[in-house]
This record gives C-alpha cells, sequence and structure tokens, in this order.
C-alpha cells in the first residue's frame, strides 16, 4: 500500500459518504451550538459541538472535519438569529483543521489506530490550537470584518479556548479511543 502525501492525508478521501459527514457534521455543529450547551459568557457556551469536527477530521480528515466546524458555525448563526459573524466561523474552520489533523501524526481510527502518544498529541494541539484559533486567527478578522473594539472578542475567545478545550479533552479523548477500538475490532472480522 502507498504511503499518502500531506496533502492527500489533509484532504482526506473525498466521495459520497464525505460529503455526506460533512452536511451533516456541520448541520449537528449548528444545533449543538445553539441548543446542546451551557453559556458560560456572552455569546460563548459550553458545547458538546466541537466533538463534531474531531469525529469528521478522525475519519474523513482535516478539511472535512474544518468544513463542518466553519460551516457548522454559519448554520448556528443562522438558527440563532443573531446575524452572521464571519470571524468565528473561520475561526472555528481553524480549529476543526487543526483538531482533524489525526492522520498527519499517524492516528488512523478508521483501522484503530490511536495510542498514548497520538491522544498526547491531540490534547496538545486541542490546546495550541484553540489558543491560536481564538486568540489569534478570531480577532485578526474581527478586526478585518468589522473594525470595533477588541476586548469582548478576546473575552470571547479566553472563555471559548477554556470551554472549548475541556470538551475536546474531557469528551474527545474517550471518543477517539472508543471509535479507534470500534473499527479495530471491525479489521479482525474473519471470512468463515
Amino acid at each position: 500500500m502507498k504511503k499518502k502525501s500531506v496533502l492527500e492525508l489533509l484532504l482526506g478521501e473525498w466521495n459520497t459518504k464525505t460529503i455526506v459527514a460533512i452536511a451533516l457534521g456541520a448541520a449537528l455543529f449548528g444545533v449543538l451550538m445553539n441548543y446542546g450547551g451551557i453559556t458560560v459568557f456572552t455569546n460563548v457556551k459550553l458545547t458538546t459541538a466541537f466533538l463534531v469536527p474531531v469525529v469528521v477530521g478522525a475519519l474523513f480528515g482535516p478539511i472535512p472535519a474544518a468544513l463542518a466546524a466553519g460551516l457548522g458555525n454559519v448554520i448556528a448563526d443562522t438558527i440563532g438569529g443573531w446575524g452572521y459573524w464571519w470571524d468565528w466561523s473561520i475561526g472555528n474552520a481553524v480549529l476543526g483543521l487543526l483538531v482533524g489533523c489525526l492522520p498527519l501524526y499517524g492516528a488512523d481510527i478508521a483501522k484503530g489506530i490511536f495510542k498514548t502518544k497520538h491522544a498526547i498529541i491531540y490534547v496538545v494541539i486541542a490546546v495550541v490550537g484553540n489558543a491560536l484559533a481564538f486568540g489569534l486567527i478570531t480577532p485578526i478578522f474581527t478586526q478585518l470584518f468589522y473594525g470595533g473594539e477588541l476586548v469582548v472578542t478576546f473575552l470571547q475567545a479566553n472563555a471559548a479556548t477554556l470551554s472549548n478545550i475541556a470538551v475536546l479533552v474531557i469528551g474527545g479523548l474517550p471518543v477517539l479511543y472508543a471509535l479507534a477500538a470500534r473499527n479495530a475490532s471491525a479489521q479482525n472480522l474473519t471470512k468463515k
């Protein structure tokens, strides 16, 4: 079997299943952002929505995870009716891309491969990715798109970073281990 390039790992395998996963992931992300969380700060929720890009990334790759999270934020804005916040959509897409990078460092959830070293890398990426996505990317785009005061954005970003890290680590690790275990047992099926 040929080793995949970094670009192939980033893109994932594109087929009908991938498109459906992105669409369902985005819809679920949008619904959970509105109805599946606890408010921790103004317009910031502790929500299980961030498990969606983890699962999409684990099974389909980083770009599909980024699309599910970014489009999911647009859907959340639509459902919520508070206008479109493209800066946060981009920040969520960046976070989705980063937490979806599991295949780049050797984790292959579809084949049941998720070891302790993968978990450690995932946790580091979840922490650094949140800080990057919401502490840097979102404020930059807030300034570019809206030119407003960044104090509230930074306060929201700090709250989002902390709550997202909690969800990604406390919820994401068990989900990844469970998916890998399920897929590992499916790999051991034999024909009779």
